[in-house]
């Protein structure tokens, strides 16, 4: 793992990584040490590792929550080059878009197909980051909306080592049989009014989690316009879960 400089500023430091090909970004208390959870941020769909909203959630975790917080570029988003067969993936789904289409479906393969990625990615990137000082071997847990929804509940699914997520703003679609294997406690997020995932398949979506300990925020509005008050809950969440 290689690290650029550091900055701080506001009690948070802040450092760019490279693990093998993957870029990522580590956010921590300043003058941290010792083991503290680290919380995994994984971005929406056409984002990367420092999208503004990412950015204000990692630094608030850490400056607030006492955590660490990382976030990678996605397979085939922002510094990572792109294949053939993911512009075509793509193509498909923006055509049935133009087309007024039920694009589910092609939703669920490309999130299959970058899941197939990310997952081996972010494990890899999770026991890296607990060798250091910073960090430590500390409980993990897991935010990730809509993109960020479909590749972490196959990961929090494959990784015993997360004991709390936060998802939401997708559909059952292609993640039925790995939300059934999600035991962790989840707070689970729904745009009531959303306009790119029907109500019913957000519902399903938490429904078909097999975690015994799971709640669901619903809060108006559409795709991605989740109140601000939700990152608190989610700290609070993942204090009560991890600490």
């Amino acid at each position: 793992m290689r690290f650029t400089p550091a900055t701080s500023s506001d009690g948070v430091t802040e450092r760019s990584f490279t693990l093998g090909e993957i870029p990522g970004v580590l956010w921590t208390p300043q003058d941290a040490t010792g083991p503290r959870p680290l919380i995994l941020i994984g971005h929406g769909g056409g984002q990367h590792k420092k999208a503004p909203g990412v950015v204000a959630r990692a630094r608030r975790f850490a400056a607030e929550g006492g955590f660490a917080a990382a976030a990678i570029d996605a397979p085939h988003h922002g510094e990572r080059p792109k294949t053939e067969e993911f512009a075509r993936i793509t193509a498909g789904l923006r055509a049935g878009m133009a087309a007024g289409e039920d694009v589910s479906g092609h939703l669920a393969t490309m999130h299959t197909f970058l899941a197939g990625q990310a997952v081996p990615e972010w494990r890899a990137v999770l026991t890296a980051l607990r060798e250091l000082d910073a960090v430590g071997d500390g409980p993990a847990g897991y935010w990730g909306m809509s993109m960020g929804c479909a590749l972490g509940v196959p990961l929090v699914a494959a990784e015993p080592r997360i004991g709390a997520a936060v998802l939401g703003l997708l559909g059952a679609d292609g993640l039925a049989e790995n939300a059934a294997k999600v035991a962790v406690p989840v707070l689970f997020l729904l745009q009531w009014d959303d306009d790119r995932v029907p109500r019913d398949q957000g519902l399903a979506l938490f429904d078909a989690l097999a975690s015994p300990g799971k709640t669901l925020h619903a809060n108006p509005g559409g795709h991605g316009e989740i109140p601000e008050p939700e990152t608190g809950s989610a700290l609070r969440f993942f204090a009560r879960h991890l600490t």
